[in-house]
């Protein structure tokens, strides 16, 4: 189905991030700050139906994928099912899941029955005292465990996603490499984003990709390599080996040109970009009883805001929401 989602740029829309909650069970300093509870209360979370409603639209205007976030996704009951609703709908071909794997042991089957195909797992160490710290008390184990179960119920590919931060892991880029060829495993470095204060508090722990693939350059042979998926990664594989390696850099190489993706926080909120303010509420259109073609127009009303390009360099204290709320 040719897409009907075209934004004022001429970009097609095609990925959707849909956030199912904006709780977590860790607490990554990068991502939610210290002491945050400024969470939405559950009335205003779009139910289940309200969200297949919403996606049903979404596929029937030409969206292919759609990507299950948070928050951690997995806190939410039942996930696998509305997962297996939502995979079902015309239009959607492809369903994934971003998570920080703490629960994954527990639901990667149920998952993968219900058609989740692909998973994004957030990990930026393998020191379990780092990763106390840096998750404000996480227990890497259950990651671990997790990340096994998930490779034995036959994910593929599984992306680790490592937000570099310098002074912090920067040494263990080679560890987590090693991790992943011994697993399987892609891995994905990404550059970490000024949202709200969280993404300001630390300037000097800001680390380019470019750093990174200069230190991988160093130590093995890279050529292009291509992996599934409707992001903005770029992927290297290491010659002699299955291993990709992709690299997102939001900040010192921006790939607004060619978006292709709106997220819908938990609280039925659009936003058509990361780094601008710009966003479309659908839940009380939802809630007065909007027709299903008038929930289409909506949405198309909705991309003709999205804007060219985000403003993190320009105007790195535009943006105060956090990745929790409004999904990664």
């Amino acid at each position: 189905m040719k897409s009907q989602l075209n934004d004022p740029f001429n970009r097609t829309i095609e990925y959707l991030r849909l956030s199912v909650t904006d709780r977590c069970d860790l607490r990554c300093s990068y991502c939610m700050p210290k002491g945050f509870k400024d969470f939405e209360t559950p009335e205003n979370w779009l139910t289940f139906d309200e969200i297949s409603r919403v996606i049903g639209a979404f596929g029937e205007l030409g969206v292919k994928r759609i990507r299950l976030t948070g928050g951690e996704p997995l806190v939410r009951k039942g996930v696998a099912d509305l997962s297996k609703q939502l995979i079902q709908l015309p239009g959607i071909e492809d369903l994934s899941l971003s998570t920080n794997a703490v629960q994954l042991e527990r639901f990667a089957q149920p998952l993968f029955d219900a058609g989740v195909a692909r998973l994004n797992v957030s990990l930026d160490t393998l020191n379990p005292e780092k990763f106390k710290e840096i998750t404000g008390g996480g227990k890497l184990d259950k990651v671990i465990k997790g990340l096994i179960k998930a490779k034995a119920v036959g994910f593929k590919p599984i992306k680790l996603n490592m937000v570099a931060l310098k002074g912090i892991n920067d040494d263990e880029i080679f560890d987590m490499v090693d991790f992943c060829r011994e697993h399987g495993f892609t891995l994905r470095f990404i550059e970490t984003m000024p949202m709200g204060d969280t993404g300001r508090n630390s300037p000097d722990q800001f680390m380019s990709v470019d750093e990174i693939k200069a230190q991988l350059t160093e130590r093995y042979e890279l050529i292009p390599g291509f992996v599934p998926g409707g992001g903005p990664a770029n992927y290297m594989q290491i010659v002699g080996s299955d291993i990709k390696l992709g690299f997102i850099t939001p900040i010192t190489q921006h790939f607004c040109e060619t978006c292709n993706r709106v997220r819908l926080s938990v609280d039925g909120t659009l936003y058509m970009c990361l780094g601008q303010d710009h966003s479309f509420e659908l839940r009380p259109l939802l809630r007065q009883g909007i027709s299903d073609e008038g929930l289409k127009e909506a949405i198309i009303e909705a991309i003709a805001l999205k804007p060219l390009k985000h403003e993190f360099n320009e105007n790195p204290e535009k943006v105060v929401r956090f990745m929790s709320s409004t999904g990664g």
